[in-house]
């Protein structure tokens, strides 16, 4: 639900704040006033396209912004955006300079319209005059009839994705034959040369100290055995001093005991030098000058480097290279029953997304008939002669074939008797449009509300000038409906019509004053009295009677 809907320094708007409430929002108020441009507003925080002509004149920047009570689908928008969450509410803020450059806020971090268009779906559907045939196209229409229906298109999302990568498979090794052909000799030498070489992970770690050793043998002996000596060996070796303190040690611990624990410590002592000794002596007698092995060594780590520079940083990365070649070169020779393979799940694939979209279309046609019946009949209501059919044309073609199944959907109508009937979007009159999408909204609602269908998430639908060229009983039907509409979801809505106006949960006026030379726009939410005064405006202009007072309350009353 939208919360609330600021305007700074937009168009004629100087500062403006709507705030809205639950069930219908109607806006009223004079000719120029600034209502429609609120909407504009709202249609520029959904993602539409920003310009510098809405900067009010003489400021150097318009900002937009508005509150949205968060949705489960919003947030996960949010998540995938890298956008945190602002606990119940989604704030959106959009920046226009009067350069032509913007920024976009959501959540008061920076984003982009990409993710204001993102976020639109599950937010409001703004059925403004300038965005009423961009924004219900044909994807928007199928979307539509599919809640009317009832149905679910997991099933068929579910059987293009298995057919979808069986594609790929299929068409990536078609598509790589004549390459791989070419690189087999390659494929072949390069494996051969990375099996022979029978690496073996940390090979040549070890094999550099291994050459260290070598290469400093004489070295290493040297210090070995000069420690070996220094504590084992020699008549000042650390053994022969330790085993004469430890002599006295004990001599000491028999008169005295508190040298008990001394000569433990000197044991001790004594045999880790002990140990010591014999690993240092054994180091060295291991120690193998061989000119020969050092040699050996050195080709060996000779041939694992020239290996790493072709195929890999690592004797792991060279392995897992070798191991991938053999995998293609594999194919290549397994070629005719990989193809066989992936044809076979690829027409199984296929079929199981033929059953499922052909279901699914028998679905929509069935629910087209009866869609477009409804929808007619409520379109008759609103002061308009039309005929109206929800056509469904389903495709086999697999360049048709979508998640969504392979059907398009098109609304088509004659708005005169004797016309033939024409896609929805060529309809000339904005208001007609806004008039033909508020009776398809309500049918679509009214049919879920009887079939007892799971509703998702209530959206905000904006709807502008709707009553263009109505009037009357007409206008009375336009407020049912809208009535109607509004108990499943919020409805905002911009009306001249005191009929319309009548039937409003939330009645807000758009006002303009002049202030030190400059024209101030402000929105006021009316109480009761103020109602019935606006509504009175609306039925006899700018002198209010006090018949005009007595018929406005009546129509309030009779709205309820």
């Amino acid at each position: 639900m939208l919360v609330e809907l600021r305007a700074e320094n937009y168009a004629v708007i100087d500062h403006a704040i709507a705030a809205l409430g639950p069930g219908l929002n109607l806006l009223t108020g004079e000719t120029g006033a600034g209502k429609s441009i609120l909407v504009d507003a709202l249609a520029l925080l959904m993602g539409g396209k920003s310009s510098a002509e809405v900067v009010r004149h003489g400021t150097e920047k318009a900002v937009v912004a508005c509150v949205f009570e968060s949705t489960p689908g919003a947030e996960a928008i949010l998540e995938e955006n890298g956008i945190d969450s602002e606990g119940n509410d989604i704030i959106l803020r959009r920046e226009i300079l009067s350069t032509g450059k913007g920024r976009v806020f959501v959540n008061n971090q920076p984003a982009t319209v990409a993710v204001l268009k993102q976020l639109a779906p599950e937010l409001a559907l703004v059925h403004a005059q300038t965005e009423t045939h961009t924004s219900f196209d044909q994807a928007q229409q199928r979307i539509l009839l599919d809640r009317f229906a009832g149905v679910s298109t997991d099933a068929v999302a579910a059987a293009y994705t298995s057919w979808h990568a069986a594609q790929n498979k299929l068409n990536d090794l078609l598509q790589g034959e004549q390459d791989r052909l070419r690189m087999v000799d390659l494929w072949s030498y390069q494996r051969k040369e990375i099996e022979s070489a029978h690496l073996e992970p940390g090979e040549d770690e070890a094999l550099e100290t291994e050459k260290r050793v070598l290469a400093n043998a004489e070295k290493l002996y040297a210090a070995a055995m000069g420690a070996f000596e220094q504590l084992y060996e020699g008549g000042a070796s650390a053994e022969v001093a330790l085993r004469a303190a430890l002599r006295n040690a004990e001599e000491l611990a028999r008169y005295d005991s508190r040298f008990t624990e001394a000569v433990q410590q000197l044991t001790s002592v004594r045999a880790t030098v002990g140990d010591v000794a014999a690993t240092l002596r054994d180091y060295a007698e291991g120690i193998d000058a061989s000119p020969e092995r050092l040699a050996d060594i050195e080709d060996r780590l000779a041939l694992i480097d020239r290996l790493k520079r072709k195929y890999g940083h690592t004797i792991q990365e060279v392995v897992a290279f070798g191991e991938d070649v053999a995998r293609q070169l594999a194919e290549v020779e397994d070629r005719d029953e990989i193809l066989k393979g992936l044809r076979a799940a690829l027409d199984e694939s296929a079929s199981e997304y033929r059953k499922a979209a052909a279901a699914l279309t028998a679905q929509r046609k069935t629910a087209a008939t009866k869609l477009a019946k409804l929808a007619e009949a409520q379109i008759n209501t609103l002061a308009m002669k039309t005929k109206f059919e929800v056509s469904v044309t389903s495709s086999e073609n697999q360049t048709a074939w979508t998640s969504t199944g392979w059907d398009e959907v098109e609304c088509r109508i004659s708005t005169n008797p004797g016309e033939p009937l024409k896609p929805l979007a060529e309809i000339a009159s904005g208001g007609e449009m806004s008039r033909v999408m508020l009776a398809l909204k309500v049918t679509v609602e009214e049919n879920s509300v009887k079939t007892n269908k799971k509703n998702p998430t209530p959206r905000t639908l904006v709807f502008d000038e709707i009553d263009i060229g109505i009037g009357g009983r007409a206008a009375e039907a336009v407020g049912q409906k809208l009535k109607s509409l509004s108990r499943g979801q919020q409805v905002l809505c911009v009306t001249h019509l005191p009929q319309i106006a009548a039937f409003a949960d939330q009645h807000l006026v758009v006002e303009k004053r002049e202030q030190d030379g400059r024209t101030k726009t402000q929105i006021r939410v009316l109480d009761d009295r103020a109602r019935t005064h606006e509504v009175a405006r609306m039925v006899s202009g700018a002198k209010v009677t006090e018949t005009s007072l007595q018929h406005a309350a009546q129509m309030i009353a009779a709205s309820r």
